[in-house]
């Protein structure tokens, strides 16, 4: 392993960095640090994956697979014969741990491997891994060997709480999925959470497969802003960041157009979801999925997104009363705001009030001063530094894909981080953390250390320059890494529970708050440098950055309550699709389907309805940059306009979560999916719905977070309160870097979460609590406000 202690040493993202590039050592070991601390780093094998020997092909997930499935069967035999106590609570952990370490690999390898033999080979595994799991969520004997340990009471109270909690989150699981049930409503819970993941797959693919249209329906002015097809335009976004109204309401009309073949998917799934629950004892599939969250129930999330869409209704109308005298100023032939206008708008209202241009920073945050800054940043907040390691031949999967290894200045090495951070054909377009090997205390009492990949979507660098980024870029850097601090730093017993598997509504708390670390002059401050000249980023070009973000950020956040116009930062982190080929789906009649779209800034209407019609594309493809990721789970937004500095939490967020909400509250449902979503967004957004256009069929975190949307709001507010009570004052304070861990990181899933969050904040919190921490964020500093008014 190479510490970068000089200049001379091995260049840490070597690739990226011009020579004599101030970032051109990016980590360095400090001179009171002992060797002693990373011995025995390399200890992967030499060859394969992650250094899993078998992995060097791809038929090595066939071999991979079968020894897990055979492990397993021999586990459970084990947990079946194997008297109540706290071995079985290690049993079953041993045999999540044996089934996981295959299946999250192969959820990696099927997304951003680049050999489409390694993708289809880590499908199967996926799915055959899938399979022994449902059949192991429904043995009746297996899961009578952990009822009879819940059921003796004397063994139960000699349990520390983390053994207690992890047995009955196992339990947990068997009920539901229906094991409490006769064996014929059993074989019904299993049919349905099969018919489930397939819809669920079906889709997924759906919300991102592009729309097109015959390129003489729009106007000659405009077609170059589409991907041409023959004699097709493919529209795949929504050219939010575009300044040609006509462009952005061509794409929203297009590309959100109602399919009837996913809105069939999108009910039967909702369906098939509320049926499962009810069949498993609960009275909607909310109430299902909120359990063992912070917010416990629907009840909860609902008093809390209307307490904060209240606080939110006010500072809204100012928003949009500000974005309609924009759009009047630039546009005054038409002048009415439109949902396409929202993110547009917003940004240039940014721009114009702190005359921010993303050109201006980038240069300041090369790839190599970031991650120099976390680094520091780790060190003096817990005593942790990251160090490049060589990888052996076969272990990564792309030649530009770097491996830290993280240590601590007492305890040693912690686990491994692989940075897949570049761009590069058919990898997906979005910032992702992934784990690949849970953390958790082996039998010989040694501890299993943690591997993640990081999976951001970087430019490379170019000859002149180190690779750039945004700020936007720098910040999903922080929070992705934030999500590895809590991977690396989770010291579970059990890997049921290691690092980020907990609550969902828990689960971004880490993330955001490196968002707030990575928004504090005196953290950017001690790496932002130019990368030519050394010069620091001026700290009120940071105070304005930070203020430009509450520009129309109540009205962000109140369409999140409802949803979000930028698509996928984390789907959780979690579910992404790869390249899929698909035949033909729809054939849509211009006439009788589009009639709606008519350009108000144009004279093309009649003969745009006269013209042929609108087909879903053969090929599926990520959604283009035009739609910039959500951070969850994965979700601040980023790059969603041309500024670079769309708000992190939103009204947009409030809109859809109260969707979300409601397609998973009580069955049936009252009206179609749309016309609730037209009633909703009318409702609780404040902007016109656009006739036969359907948004939620592009909902794909309906997948991955259905019921559970709210979360990322709920996430935010906690680590708000945790950046303002605890780090504000001092963002380097160690002790309460230290508490943090303690009290937050190093659970896991393994205590209740909102438990931790008390234990960090030392009080107990209200949903008042909550809206409270989200609202007075969009407050501006005075000073800085005074300033740059």
């Amino acid at each position: 392993m190479s510490c970068l202690r000089q200049k001379e040493d091995l260049d840490f993202f070597a690739d990226l960095m011009t020579v004599g590039s101030p970032d051109a050592c990016l980590f360095r070991m400090s001179q009171g640090c002992s060797l002693m601390c990373v011995q025995g780093i390399n200890r992967l094998p030499e060859r394969g994956l992650f250094g899993v020997p078998e992995l060097s092909c791809p038929e090595g997930f066939q071999e991979a697979q079968d020894r897990a499935l055979q492990e397993s069967e021999q586990l459970v035999q084990k947990a079946c014969s194997t008297p109540p106590g706290p071995e079985t609570v290690m049993i079953f952990d041993q045999l999540s741990d044996s089934l996981c370490r295959v299946a999250d690999l192969a959820d990696f390898v099927k997304v951003a491997h680049p050999d489409f033999a390694f993708r289809e080979a880590a499908e199967e595994a996926c799915r055959n891994i899938g399979t022994m799991v449902e059949k192991l969520n429904t043995d009746v004997e297996l899961c009578q060997s952990l009822r009879r340990l819940l059921a003796d009471e004397t063994v139960m109270s000699s349990l520390d709480p983390e053994t207690r909690r992890v047995a009955e989150l196992f339990m947990f699981d068997f009920e539901i999925s229906g094991i409490h049930l006769d064996e014929e409503k059993r074989k019904k819970a299993v049919d349905l959470n099969v018919r489930i993941l397939d819809l669920c797959n079906e889709f997924l693919i759906g919300t991102h497969i592009p729309n097109k249209i015959d390129k003489h329906v729009l106007p000659e002015h405009i077609r170059y802003n589409f991907t041409a097809e023959g004699n097709y335009l493919r529209v795949a976004g929504l050219h939010a960041d575009c300044p040609d109204d006509l462009v952005r309401e061509a794409a929203y009309k297009i590309f959100l157009h109602s399919n009837s073949q996913q809105l069939a998917r999108l009910e039967e799934l909702l369906v098939s979801r509320n049926s499962l629950a009810q069949l498993v004892g609960y009275d909607t599939f909310a109430h299902r999925a909120l359990q063992g969250t912070m917010a416990k129930n629907p009840e909860t999330v609902r008093q809390f997104l209307e307490k904060l869409s209240e606080q939110l209704s006010k500072r809204t109308q100012k928003d949009f009363e500000m974005m309609t005298k924009m759009k009047m100023k630039l546009n005054p032939h038409n002048s009415m705001l439109m949902p396409w206008d929202h993110p547009y708008y917003s940004g240039v209202l940014r721009a114009e009030r702190y005359n921010i241009d993303p050109g201006l920073y980038c240069p300041f945050f090369s790839l190599g001063a970031c991650m120099e800054g976390l680094n520091s940043l780790f060190s003096q907040l817990l005593g942790i530094s990251l160090y490049a390691e060589q990888t052996k031949r076969g272990e990564i999967w792309s030649e530009d894909v770097r491996k830290l290894a993280v240590v601590h200045e007492t305890e040693g090495l912690l686990g491994y981080i692989y940075c897949d951070f570049f761009q590069r054909p058919d990898k997906p377009h979005q910032d992702c953390h992934f784990t690949v090997r849970g953390g958790r205390l082996k039998e010989n009492g040694e501890y299993q250390l943690p591997v993640v990949v990081l999976m951001l979507s970087l430019p490379n660098s170019s000859r002149g320059a180190p690779t750039l980024l945004s700020p936007g870029m720098m910040e999903n850097l922080f929070h992705e890494m934030g999500h590895a601090m809590h991977s690396m730093l989770g010291r579970t017993r059990y890997q049921h529970v290691t690092g980020t598997r907990c609550a969902t509504d828990f689960a971004e708390v880490p993330s955001i708050l490196m968002e707030y670390f990575a928004n504090d002059y005196r953290v950017v401050n001690q790496f932002a440098r130019h990368y030519k000249t050394g010069q620091p980023l001026p700290k009120n070009m940071v105070s304005r950055l930070c203020e430009s973000k509450k520009v129309c950020a109540a009205a962000d956040m109140q369409l999140q309550i409802f949803g979000s116009s930028s698509f996928e930062k984390w789907l959780n982190d979690h579910s992404p699709v790869y390249k899929h080929e698909l035949g033909w789906l729809t054939e849509v009649d211009l006439k009788e389907k589009l009639q709606y779209l008519q350009f108000s800034l144009c004279s093309y209407i009649e003969d745009f309805i006269q013209k042929s019609g609108v087909r879903t594309c053969r090929t599926f493809h990520w959604p283009s940059v035009d739609i910039s990721p959500l951070p969850s789970y994965e979700f601040g937004f980023c790059s969603l306009t041309t500024n670079d500095f769309t708000p992190n939490f939103t009204l947009e967020k409030v809109f859809y979560a109260v969707l979300d909400q409601i397609y998973h509250g009580k069955h049936p449902l009252k009206k179609s999916t749309t016309e609730i979503l037209k009633e909703t967004q009318e409702k609780v957004y404040g902007l016109p719905y656009v006739p036969n256009t359907a948004w939620q069929l592009r909902f794909s975190h309906l997948v991955g977070y259905g019921a559970k949307y709210y979360s990322y709001l709920m996430s935010r507010a906690v680590a708000s309160m945790v950046w303002k009570q605890c780090f504000a004052q001092n963002p380097f304070d160690r002790a309460m870097g230290e508490r943090y861990r303690r009290e937050m990181l190093a659970h896991g899933g393994g205590k209740e979460p909102m438990l931790m969050v008390q234990g960090m904040l030392q009080k107990s919190l209200s949903v008042e609590d909550f809206v409270d921490a989200l609202v007075s964020d969009l407050d501006h500093d005075f000073e800085t406000f005074i300033m740059d008014s």
